[in-house]
């Protein structure tokens, strides 16, 4: 059966089980399919749940119990301080002052976890924990722009192993000098979005080129585009709103290239966006590869026309996000990498190539924090923490 559990945030679990059984005030009671319908108010008890849950469920419902636990911690300090605060004012001069030096420590206990309280409010994007589809293209600087896309895909790559994700490649186009034109690729794992979201937008790198004799310094960029991974949940795609057409793939690819008709273009008639897949032998593959990215760019497209509805607030926030954006600057002479959004200089290029990009993202989340809205919704969590 379907079965929701609901947050005053967001909707933690909604899937097929197999059953529930809840405390309610007269006993507890077991929910199975086809049974009949019942309205009863509950008590704090466990909830036991039959059936499978995805380490996505668990991590969503991780977030509440995280909070519940900072709340009973923060209760159990108050109460600390309280009896302190009677200590402090003890006959025995040597309880006094310990029970003081203690007080000082327990405030100061209460400062910081206050500060954690705060971060569990901040609202989290709903798409943070998707995976991420990932698109880099050359862009203005001709096979210098190429090689730059190739350093950029690399480093992704690296990054994405530092943190276990898997690395997919769904295609890409080289070009003689090992650069590359174009490459989307697939990440998944652990709340890939979160932290890739932030590279989205226009890289900028300034090198003197190995075909550049007299040593001059050339800037070149290539874009990258981070979309959220789209399942068939997320965005409909109707067939009537799709022309898939059919071709003979080009380019390396052994004796299957130029033989059959494995390519796919598909079209998504509505928004005109075209997605082509041919890297592998099978059209049927294909299809299920240019189907993935078009639902995660559609889905891109609703986040962007939500944020053009929001801009006088996204005006405060990390970037526009706006694909025109430039964002960094990878500076080779002086092995600087600039992030523009938040004038953060580091003089760390080689290893930033290498995929140690954290330094550049973990300030990002936090400017991005440091501009939401406390959501104090979270303040209405029950305080039992057992499902």
């Amino acid at each position: 059966m379907y079965l929701e559990i609901v947050s005053p945030e967001a909707t933690l679990f909604a899937g097929e089980v197999d059953s529930v059984i809840v405390p309610g005030s007269a006993g507890s009671f077991q929910m199975l399919n086809n049974h009949a319908s019942i309205v009863s108010s509950l008590k704090e008890c466990v909830v036991k749940i039959s059936g499978k849950m995805d380490l996505e469920t668990y991590r969503n419902i991780g977030h509440a119990f995280d909070y519940v636990e900072k709340i009973e911690e923060y209760n159990d300090l108050q109460k600390d301080i309280l009896n302190l605060n009677e200590l402090v004012k003890d006959n025995d001069l040597e309880i006094s002052k310990i029970a003081e030096l203690e007080l000082i420590e327990k405030k100061n206990q209460i400062k910081d976890l206050e500060q954690e309280l705060l971060k569990l409010l901040i609202p989290k994007d709903e798409n943070d924990s998707k995976n991420s589809i990932l698109e880099i293209r050359a862009g203005t600087g001709g096979d210098e722009a190429s090689l730059f896309a190739s350093d950029l895909l690399n480093m992704y790559q690296r990054y994405a192993d530092l943190n276990s994700w898997k690395f997919d490649i769904l295609s890409v186009s080289e070009t003689g000098l090992k650069g590359v034109k174009e490459a989307i690729c697939n990440i998944s794992g652990l709340n890939v979005f979160s932290k890739l979201k932030f590279e989205s937008g226009v890289h900028r790198v300034q090198r003197v080129p190995t075909t550049e004799s007299s040593g001059r310094v050339h800037t070149s960029a290539a874009t990258v585009a981070v979309l959220p991974e789209a399942e068939e949940v997320d965005i409909e795609v109707l067939d009537k709103d799709l022309r898939i057409d059919v071709f003979r793939s080009s380019g390396p690819g052994g004796q299957s290239v130029n033989t059959t008709d494995s390519a796919v273009r598909i079209t998504h008639i509505p928004t005109s966006i075209v997605v082509s897949q041919q890297d592998e032998k099978s059209q049927h593959k294909n299809k299920a590869k240019a189907l993935k990215i078009l639902r995660s760019r559609l889905l891109d497209n609703q986040i962007q026309e939500k944020n053009k509805e929001r801009s006088e607030q996204r005006k405060n926030q990390v970037g526009s996000g706006d694909r025109s954006e430039r964002i960094r600057t990878y500076n080779f002479p002086q092995g600087r990498v600039s992030d523009h959004r938040i004038n953060l200089t580091l003089y760390n290029l080689s290893e930033i190539l290498e995929g140690k990009i954290d330094e550049l993202i973990n300030p990002l989340i936090a400017e991005e924090e440091s501009t939401k809205p406390v959501s104090y919704t979270h303040l209405t969590l029950p305080t039992n923490r057992e499902v």
